[in-house]
């Protein structure tokens, strides 16, 4: 619909005035061929219903519809036209280009909000600020606030669900990777890495043949872990690393990675430890052949959160649960 032509100071042309409506255009748009000019909710709800132009009845399409030249528009933006809030106490009076911004911040349009002054802080369209209640305002702004949450918390739980399942695939892609590498007798490269020195290649070759011969740990009883071993248990579990081929690069760092306090933030404490219980099932353990104890390698867990793990590895020993 377009404007009522009473508001408007002096004549207007009929060339402003939209053939459907009969009023001063709105938002207009034209024919390509015939160049009539309509308002756009006029001519969108006209060829709704048939697809001809209104004027001479020619073939017209929607999708065809052109904005109106620029002297139309100046013609039309050039216009006087009054508030329409003038029922309301505006007297404003202005070009209809700047009508939009006036009538939004108008001081007697009956919907802008203003802000409430008896301490609730919300702002109250203004025709419905003479029974505005705070209490009642407040408890169903939180209302929609608490929906809000809920959706969001569903939104977490729905992308850390995500995150596990591709996690998993990752694994399995993984594992899969290990297992061709064990099958051509070479050792996997680390995706993205960059060349490795001599020495380097070595250590990863040696650490990754003894992993490779080390059978897989399952930890019934996470609640026996010992956290802080002392020098003579420490020496045995060396030991038994050495015996069942770790490379010597590699064995005195995994033991000082045996006690807590070498451990990752999310181990390093009994605290986190009991907030992060629920993720130990995500290790890929390998036991210590004879020993209550599994080695936590680096390699087999970069699907584990970074302050769940540290390089090249760390080492638990049990009281029991082992198996």
């Amino acid at each position: 619909m377009g404007y009522d032509i009473e508001r408007f100071e002096g004549d207007v042309d009929e060339e402003l005035l939209c053939p459907i409506c009969n009023l001063v255009l709105q938002e207009p748009l034209q024919a390509p061929n015939c160049e009539h000019a309509f308002c756009s909710h006029c001519i969108l709800e006209w060829l709704a219903q048939q697809q001809t132009c209104p004027v001479d009845r020619s073939i017209l399409m929607s999708n065809q519809l052109q904005p109106v030249p620029r002297i139309l528009r100046n013609l039309l933006h050039k216009l006087n036209i009054r508030c329409k809030f003038c029922s309301d106490g505006c007297h404003a009076v202005l070009k209809l280009e700047q009508l939009e911004i006036h009538e939004q911040e108008c001081e007697c349009n009956p919907k802008r909000p203003v802000p409430c002054d008896q301490g609730c802080g919300l702002h109250v369209p203004k025709d419905q600020f003479t029974t505005h209640n705070c209490l009642s305002e407040l408890r169903a702004y939180v209302d929609r606030q608490s929906d809000t949450i809920r959706t969001l918390q569903q939104e977490v739980r729905n992308q850390s669900n995500e995150l596990a399942d591709v996690k998993r695939e990752l694994r399995c892609l993984q594992d899969g990777i290990r297992a061709l590498s064990v099958r051509i007798g070479r050792p996997p490269l680390s995706m993205g890495s960059s060349p490795l020195g001599n020495e380097d290649e070595e250590i990863v070759s040696g650490t990754f043949r003894w992993t490779s011969r080390l059978t897989m740990a399952r930890v019934s009883r996470w609640g026996g872990m010992i956290s802080t071993p002392d020098a003579v248990l420490q020496a045995v579990i060396k030991r038994a690393l050495t015996e069942s081929g770790c490379p010597n690069s590699i064995v005195s760092q995994l033991m000082e990675n045996s006690h807590e306090r070498h451990w990752p933030r999310g181990l390093g404490s009994l605290e986190t430890r009991q907030v992060n219980r629920r993720q130990y099932e995500n290790y890929v353990c390998k036991r210590i052949p004879g020993k209550q104890a599994v080695v936590v390698l680096a390699c087999d867990n970069r699907h584990m959160d970074s302050d769940l793990i540290v390089d090249p590895g760390l080492v638990m020993i049990f009281a029991h649960g082992v198996e």
